[in-house]
C-alpha cells in the first residue's frame, strides 16, 4: 500500500526512516563478492613481481611498472565508467566494472613479457578502479540513511577478505611453481565470470531513478523494500520524515561537479586520497619487495604478510560495526595516525616479530578507513553527479598510489630501507591534517549534506 503522495522528497524520506536493511542478503554477497575478486586482483601483483623480475631479467623498480600502469587504468576506468553509472544507471555500471578486470586478469595470466604484462594490467586496473566507484554509489544510495557506513563496510569486509586471502595463496603457489604468479593472477578471473552474471538482477538505485525523474520505478523499489521489513517484523515502520528534495539530472555529470559547493568539495578529495594512496600502495604492493631487499626470503616475507593481512578483514569487519556509531571524519582521523605510526616503527624496527605485529595493526587501519572514506567522500556529491564525484576524487587520487613506487623507491634508493617507510608515514601525516575540513554527514540525509550549503 502507498502510504503518501509519489513526491520524489517524500520517496527518498520512506527509504531513510527504514530501521534495518531492507533487501535479501543475497544482494550483500553479489556486491560484495565482486568487490572480493577486485580487491584480489589490487595486491596480487605485489607478491608476483619478486618472481616476474627475475623471469623477465629486470629490477624490481622496472617490474613495479606494472604497479603504476595498473593505477593509470584505474583512474580512467573509474572515470568513465561512472560517466556511464551516472547517465545510465548504477546495475550497468556494476556489470560492466567486473566484465573489465575479469577480462584484464585472464590476459595478465598469458602475459610473455613486461610490455604485454602492463597492457593487461592497464585493462585490469580500469575494471578494479571502475568497481569501486560503482559498489560505494550503489550502497550509499540503496542503504537508509542510518546504515550508509554500516553497509557500506559490510560490502568491503568482503574487499578485504579479498586482501587477507592472497598472501595464503601467494605462499601455496609463488615460491614453489615457476607458473604460480601465473596461477595467482588467474584465481580473480574465475571469479569475476560468476559475479558478472549474478548482478544482471540486482534492483537500480531509487535515488538515481528519481534524479531521472522515474519516479513510478524508484518508488516500486522503495515500496518493496517496505513491504520485505514489513513481512519479517510485526513493529510498524518509523515515520516519515520527508527529505530534502535533489536537483534533477540535467546535462553531462562533471558539469555538476564544478559549481558550488561541490568543487571545493571534489579538489578537498583528490588530495586527500592522492597522499593517502601514497601510503596504502606503497605498503600494499611494495611491502614484499621492501622486505626480501632487507634480506628476508621470498617465503619468509609472504608468511610475515600472511599473518598481518588478516588485519584487513578485522579492520573491514569493525568498519561494519562501527562505521555509524560515530562521526566519520573524526574516526577516520584517528585510525590515519594509527596507520602512519605502525608504517613508521616497521621501519625503524623491521624484526619478523613488528612486521608481523605492526604490519597486522596497519592491515587493521586500512580495512578500518577505506570503506569509511568512501562513504564520507559519496556523502560530499549529489546524486545527479554522486559517482563521478568517487570516481574522480579516488581516480586522480589513485595518482599517489602509481607515484608511490617512485617515491617510495626513490626514498630507499637514496636514505635506505627505513627512509622509505618514512615517506610513507609523513603521507599518513597529511591525510590526517586535511580532514578536518570535510563536512559531518553520519546518519544525516544525503539529500541535505549534498545539495545545501550549510550542511
Amino acid at each position: 500500500m502507498v502510504e503518501s503522495p509519489a513526491d520524489s522528497a517524500m520517496i527518498v524520506g520512506r527509504l531513510d526512516r527504514l530501521p534495518r536493511w531492507p533487501y535479501s542478503r543475497s544482494l550483500l554477497w553479489i556486491v560484495g563478492a565482486g568487490y572480493f575478486f577486485g580487491f584480489f586482483d589490487v595486491v596480487n601483483i605485489g607478491f608476483a613481481l619478486p618472481v616476474i623480475s627475475k623471469q623477465f631479467h629486470i629490477t624490481a623498480a622496472v617490474a613495479a611498472s606494472a604497479i603504476s600502469i595498473g593505477l593509470v587504468g584505474y583512474i580512467i576506468g573509474s572515470y568513465l565508467n561512472s560517466t556511464i553509472s551516472d547517465l545510465y544507471g548504477r546495475r550497468l555500471s556494476l556489470t560492466l566494472s567486473v566484465a573489465l578486470f575479469t577480462v584484464g586478469s585472464l590476459l595478465s595470466t598469458f602475459s610473455p613479457n613486461l610490455l604485454w604484462l602492463d597492457i593487461f594490467r592497464f585493462i585490469t586496473g580500469m575494471g578494479i578502479g571502475a568497481e569501486i566507484a560503482s559498489v560505494t554509489t550503489y550502497l550509499g544510495e540503496l542503504s537508509p540513511a542510518p546504515l550508509r557506513g554500516r553497509y557500506t563496510g559490510w560490502a568491503t569486509t568482503f574487499a578485504y577478505t579479498g586482501f587477507s586471502v592472497v598472501p595464503f595463496i601467494a605462499l601455496a603457489l609463488v615460491p614453489h611453481f615457476s607458473w604460480g604468479w601465473r596461477a595467482l593472477l588467474l584465481v580473480g578471473a574465475i571469479g569475476g565470470v560468476t559475479i558478472t552474471l549474478l548482478r544482471r538482477n540486482i534492483p537500480e538505485s531509487p535515488r538515481w531513478l528519481l534524479s531521472k525523474s522515474r519516479t513510478a520505478e524508484a518508488e516500486k523499489i522503495v515500496e518493496q523494500a517496505e513491504n520485505f521489513l514489513r513481512q519479517r517484523s510485526a513493529v510498524p515502520l518509523p515515520a516519515i520524515v520527508p527529505a530534502k528534495e535533489a536537483v534533477a539530472a540535467k546535462g553531462y555529470p562533471t558539469q555538476a561537479l564544478f559549481s558550488a559547493p561541490y568543487f571545493s568539495r571534489l579538489l578537498l578529495f583528490v588530495v586527500i586520497w592522492f597522499v593517502y594512496y601514497v601510503a596504502n600502495y606503497a605498503w600494499l604492493t611494495l611491502a614484499p619487495s621492501l622486505f626480501v631487499s632487507r634480506g628476508y626470503s621470498l617465503t619468509s616475507t609472504i608468511g610475515y604478510l600472511v599473518v598481518s593481512g588478516i588485519g584487513f578483514f578485522v579492520g573491514a569487519l569493525g568498519s561494519a560495526l562501527l562505521g555509524d556509531r560515530f562521526e566519520r571524519k573524526w574516526f577516520i582521523l584517528l585510525v590515519t595516525v594509527v596507520f602512519g605510526l605502525s608504517l613508521l616503527l616497521i621501519g625503524l624496527f623491521p624484526s619478523p616479530t613488528v612486521i608481523m605485529v605492526l604490519g597486522f595493526i596497519a592491515s587493521v587501519t586500512i580495512g578500518l578507513m577505506v570503506p569509511l572514506l568512501y562513504a564520507l567522500t559519496a556523502e560530499h556529491f549529489p546524486t545527479r553527479a554522486r559517482a563521478t564525484g568517487v570516481a574522480l576524487t579516488d581516480g586522480l587520487g589513485h595518482i599517489g598510489g602509481a607515484l608511490a613506487p617512485v617515491f617510495v623507491l626513490s626514498a630507499v634508493a637514496v636514505g635506505g630501507f627505513t627512509q622509505g617507510f618514512v615517506v610513507m608515514a609523513i603521507a599518513c601525516g597529511v591525510t590526517a591534517l586535511l580532514l578536518p575540513f570535510t563536512i559531518k554527514a553520519t546518519k544525516r540525509n544525503l539529500e541535505t549534506v549534498t545539495e545545501h550549503w550549510n550542511a
